[in-house]
Formats: structure tokens, sequence, C-alpha cells
């Protein structure tokens, strides 16, 4: 028996050792004809795993960018979004020409992984349908949007570091997390970044355009020249492009295979780079005006925004060729090291995950859209046609004329109807303010009306207009928010108004000392219980943002896609007017120009 067991070891060479694994270890058996198996063909259900996988996967990104997507068109700012999904698909790909191994993991690892995996996962997706229920309800909600993004990216790589373990984790983690770019910033964080590098850059233009004898003032974010005045939709809009620096810093970071030190450099000069590209865009413009006139700068506007573009995305790629200077020997490498593994990732299942979660989580998906479709029409079935308000313009007033809206206001607000008008109008002044006696002082009154028909973005257009975020733009400071008031109309009807008041930054270089404005936002909305029968519209209280109990309440009465309605009036005087004053004449305003649309009572 001996001598047939050497002469089959003989033979056989390592047949005996083979033997032996089988009768002692077959765990290792195994695991050697694994490796040694040579690579076959797919099965049909490995396919049908892998596309099932794929849809699911897909489903989630779609959602996440089609909501984003709203942003993306209305916000000039946050136009580069629609690029991101290329760039983070293209990025992921070059990722899995070159991925890890994946990790080895013994039986006890497994269950560990599987029930931390469930935990995470789990609450990622059952978390999706009431972010879909807020952000349909409201859509400039920037909060539910982050959530959302991280939902679906807490899943993704899940999925990815539960078929590939830490070393993908780590490997994928940066295109998975690149689509936080496309996300907007929340409005506590952008408005003080935002506007400090605006005053930035009007300042750098000013002091840069007087010592080349160019006469200018800083007015905030105004520049004052004796042509005219070069705003903030001339001169600093161009600060948009931060948002896109960080963008190309990051996407040539990645292209680079930059360490994370030279990540940081390199996203910190591509802002260098824009800032001091939007000064001199600023500056170029001042000098248009000042060598031209003032029609010359809205010529050059479009393109001098342009260039900041292309120069951040030169001065980014040269900056990451410098810092990647060096790196392409040890990215050839790795391109071979991972060509060499090639034969053993082929060999390797990338969709452990049984069927069934898959084809479970594609029928949530399903579920939450159609559960969320469903929850608003059922809330839109009841609503009754409320009274619409229009405007009769004064057209016989003193200095009436009508304005015609900037382009970029059109293309920002988007409006499917809009005008704008001015004319003088008289309130009481005091002598002095120990006086009594008061006399007649005409005022400027300046009318906008914007209205919005229901869609998806309606809420997010309308609230794009609000006076504490339009004319500090233009060189006016808020030092007073009186609140809201109603104000009853020649119809039966009343329209809240939230009364604001602003200086300018230099009223004695402006001629004007006090700018009185009213502003209403009104939604075409389904009336509560105790308006039930009530011929009276039911309008939101103008707020600059909705509280997070009054998001809540959007949502539990099923209002989406309202038609919106903004009417704002702006009293602008060279004489002081008290705030009783203005807002006695703003109540006469309101019954002689607002009146219901025929057919609406």
């Amino acid at each position: 028996m001996r001598r047939s067991e050497s002469a089959a070891t003989k033979r056989f060479g390592g047949g005996a050792s083979i033997l032996r694994l089988l009768r002692y270890s077959p765990r290792r058996l195994n695991s050697v004809l694994t490796q040694t198996q040579p690579v076959t063909a797919p099965s049909n259900r490995h396919l049908a795993r892998t596309a099932l996988a794929a849809a699911a996967i897909a489903a989630l990104w779609f959602i996440l960018f089609w909501q984003l997507s709203g942003e993306w068109s209305i916000n000039e700012q946050y136009s580069y979004g629609w690029f991101v999904p290329f760039f983070a698909l293209y990025l992921f790909w070059l990722r899995w020409e070159d991925r890890p191994a994946s990790e080895v993991r013994s039986q006890k690892s497994e269950v560990r992984k599987r029930l931390l995996a469930a935990s995470l996962a789990v609450p990622a997706l059952l978390i999706l349908l009431p972010v879909r229920l807020f952000e349909i309800a409201n859509p400039d909600w920037r909060l539910i949007n982050w959530v959302h993004a991280a939902a679906v990216t807490t899943l993704t790589l899940l999925y990815v570091g539960y078929i590939g373990g830490a070393p993908w984790l780590r490997h994928f983690a940066f295109p998975i997390l690149f689509a936080f770019v496309a996300v907007p910033w929340v409005s506590s964080v952008e408005a003080p970044i935002v506007q400090g590098l605006m005053r930035a850059v009007a300042w750098v233009a000013s002091e840069t355009a007087n010592s080349f004898a160019i006469p200018t003032q800083l007015e905030g974010n105004v520049i004052r020249m004796p042509s005219g005045v070069v705003g903030i939709s001339e001169a600093c809009s161009g600060v948009r492009s931060l948002q896109t620096s960080l963008m190309i810093g990051l996407v040539f970071g990645e292209l680079k295979r930059l360490s994370i030190l030279r990540r940081v450099a390199l996203v910190a000069g591509a802002i260098a780079i824009a800032f001091i590209a939007n000064c001199g865009r600023a500056l170029f413009l001042v000098w248009i005006a000042a060598s031209k006139n003032m029609a010359a700068v809205g010529h050059w506007h479009n393109r001098a925004g342009y260039s900041i573009v292309v120069v951040v995305f030169a001065g980014s790629a040269l900056l990451a060729m410098l810092l990647g200077h060096g790196k392409a020997e040890a990215r050839s490498q790795r391109s071979e090291v991972g060509s060499q593994k090639s034969e053993v990732r082929g060999q390797s299942s990338y969709f452990l995950i049984p069927t069934f979660y898959f084809l479970l989580s594609l029928c949530w998906l399903a579920f939450v859209e159609i559960g969320c479709e469903t929850w608003y029409r059922a809330h839109e079935r009841n609503v009754a046609p409320l009274p619409q308000w229009t405007v009769r313009w004064p057209k016989d007033a003193p200095g009436f004329h009508e304005i015609e809206i900037d382009e970029d206001v059109r293309d920002t607000l988007r409006y499917n109807d809009g005008h704008e008008a001015a004319w003088e109008v008289t309130t009481a002044k005091r002598e002095d303010s120990s006086s009594s006696v008061e006399r007649r002082a005409a005022v400027n009154c300046t009318l906008f009306v914007f209205r919005w028909n229901p869609g998806s973005s309606s809420v997010a257009r309308a609230r794009a207009h609000h006076p504490d975020i339009c004319l500090p733009a233009h060189g006016w400071r808020q030092v007073a928010d009186n609140g809201v008031r109603t104000y009853p109309t020649a119809n039966s009807f009343a329209l809240p108004f939230r009364h604001f008041e602003f200086r300018p930054y230099r009223p004695e270089n402006w001629g004007q000392r006090v700018a009185h404005t009213f502003y209403c936002l009104s939604e075409d909305r389904v009336p509560g219980p105790s308006a039930t029968g009530s011929k009276l519209p039911q309008m939101t209280v103008p707020r600059p943002r909705l509280t997070r109990n009054e998001r809540i309440r959007r949502v539990l009465e099923g209002r989406r896609n309202l038609g919106q309605q903004v009417m704002e009036v702006v009293f602008v005087s060279r004489h002081e007017i008290s705030a009783p004053d203005a807002e006695s004449r703003f109540s006469e305003l309101v019954r002689e120009v607002v009146l219901a649309k025929q057919g609406s009572q």
C-alpha cells in the first residue's frame, strides 16, 4: 500500500497533496481550485444580476441629478452642474481601469460586514421617501438636497465596499463623492462667502481704476463713475466661477492622481485664479464704461464672463501639470500592475449581493416616486379655483413710464409674465425735526410685478427675486424690517406685504436718502379647512426664507408646482420719510392699482 501511494505521488506529482487537502482542509482546496481554474464566460444569471445592480444604482443617481437639475437651470451660478455627472462617470471609469484586487474576507468578517451594510443601507433607502416628499413641495430647500445626495452616495459606497472591501472603498471614494460638487451650497454658507468675495472684487477694481486715473467710488457692491454705475450685474456676477473653479481643480487633481496636499494646493490655486480673473473682468468693464459708455458694458458683459472660465480652465491645467510632474512613471507602474492582476480580478464576482435585494431596491424606488405623485395628486383633486389679482397700471400718473427689464433678470427669473414701471407720488414731509408743519414731497415709485404659472420650479424662481437680495447688490443696505401688514384692495380681499427700509451707502453722492420697499409673494394654494367656501385668496406671508414648520405644512397640505406671483413697490426719496407715512401712501396705492381678475371672484 505504501509502495502504491509513493508511486502515485511520483506519477501524479502533487496529487497526493491535493488528496490531503481534500481530507483535512476543504476550504483551502476550494480556494486553490478557484485561483487556478480558467476564466469562463459569465452565466446568464450573472449577467442578469449585473444588469439589476446597474439599474438600481443608475436609478438612484438619475433621480438625484434630476432633482438638482432644477437649480442648475435656474441659477447660472450652478450651471456647471450639468457637466458633473459626466465627469464623475469618466473618473469612475478611470478608477475601474486600475482597480485593486478585492479584499479576502473570512466567514466571520463576511457576516459582520453584511450586518453593518444592512444597518446603513436600510435607513438610507427608507429616508428617500420623506426626502422626495419634501423636495417636491420645497424645490428651493437646499438642505434637503444635501440629505438626498448623502443617502445616494452612502448606498453606492456601501455596495462598492461590500464587493471589494476597504481597498475598493478607498479607491472609488473620490469619483462617488465628487457628485457633491453639483449640490448647491446652503444659503447660510453661500451668502456670506459670495457677498464677501463680491465686495472684495469691487474694492480691488475700484482701487486699481483710481490708480490709473479713472475716477470711481465704491459703494457696497457698486462702483460709481461719472458716466454711471457699474453694479452687481455688470462687475461682480463673475464670482459664480468660484464653484466652477472648485470643480475644475478637483477634476484635474484626480486626473493627475495628486496627493491630498497637492490637490488642496491645486483647488486653492484654481480659486485664486478665478478671483484674480474676476478682478480683471471688473476692471475691464470699468474701463469700458469710462472710455466708451455704459451701453458698451452690457455688450462686453457676457464675453468677459465666458473668458473667466477659459482662464480658470487653462490656469488649472497648467498648475496641475506642474504639481503632477514626476507622477507619470508611478501611474504607468500602477497600470502595469493592474494589467497583471486582470486575470485574478476577472475570476471574481463583483455582484455578490443576491438578485432579490436589487429587485427589492428597484421596487422601493418605484414605490417612492409613485407614492409621492399619488400623495400630491390626491390633494390637488380638491383644489377649488381661487380669486387671482392683477395690477392696473396708473398710466396717467406724473412721470409714468414703463421700464424694460434687464436681460440678465429675465434669464434668472424666467417668469411667464413680468412688468416694471415707475412714476412719481407724493408723501407728507416735515420741514424739520422740531416742526409739526408738513408738506407734500415728490417721491419716485417703482413697481415690479412677476407671474409664474404652475410648474416644477415656480417656487424657486419666485423666491429668487427678493428685496434683501436685489437692493444690497445695487448699493443699498437694509436698516429695518417693519414686518408684515395686510393691505385691503378695492375688491374686498387683502394682500400681505413685508415692509423693508434701505439706506444708500453714501447718500451725499446719491442724492437719495431712503428707500421703503413693500414685498408680497402670493401663491395659488389649496384653501385650509377654515377657508372652505371663502372667496378670499389664501396668500403666503412673504418671508426671505420659509421656516421648517412652513415647509412641513406644505408637504402635509400637498402643495406643489403652484402658481406664484410677486409684487414689489419701492419708494425712493431725497427726503426723510417715516415708516407710517410710507405705509399710509402704500395703502392708498394698493387700493388704486390692485384688482381681481375678471371671472375670479
